[in-house]
């Protein structure tokens, strides 16, 4: 059964930066498409970066210049580089992963492996 774990929480002040790590097992991690998402509280969890088994990437315009998505395929693992972080960055970030293909990035319901959520705290 596929499992994703991440890893990278932390807490920063506006300007600074963290990066996010999230290990796959269980499923062909070469052949997936990807994304990261978060969710601060409400029920709204929002794609922010995407990648494909072919290293295309796409941002969400709020992360866009900041973030960037990327994957080692021989290690299975996932990455979220986040720089100049703002206090309206601050949520429980997860990683999700889905073998068929997914076409940018899009909503929840499109991948079918999920981390546990990792959170980022930024403060002003």
């Amino acid at each position: 059964k596929g499992r994703m774990v991440e890893s990278g929480e932390g807490s920063v002040q506006a300007g600074g930066s963290l990066r996010l790590s999230c290990t796959a097992s269980g499923f062909t991690f070469d052949d997936s498409d990807m994304g990261w998402f978060r969710q601060a509280p409400g029920p709204e969890r929002e794609g922010v970066a995407f990648i494909s088994r072919d290293d295309i990437t796409e941002y969400a315009d709020s992360v866009k210049g900041r973030f960037t998505i990327s994957k080692d395929n021989t290690k299975n693992t996932l990455y979220l580089q986040m720089n100049n972080l703002k206090p309206e960055d601050a949520a429980m970030y997860y990683c999700a992963a889905d073998t068929k293909n997914i076409v940018g990035l899009g909503p929840r319901d499109w991948y079918m492996y999920w981390g546990q959520g990792t959170q980022v705290t930024v403060s002003s």
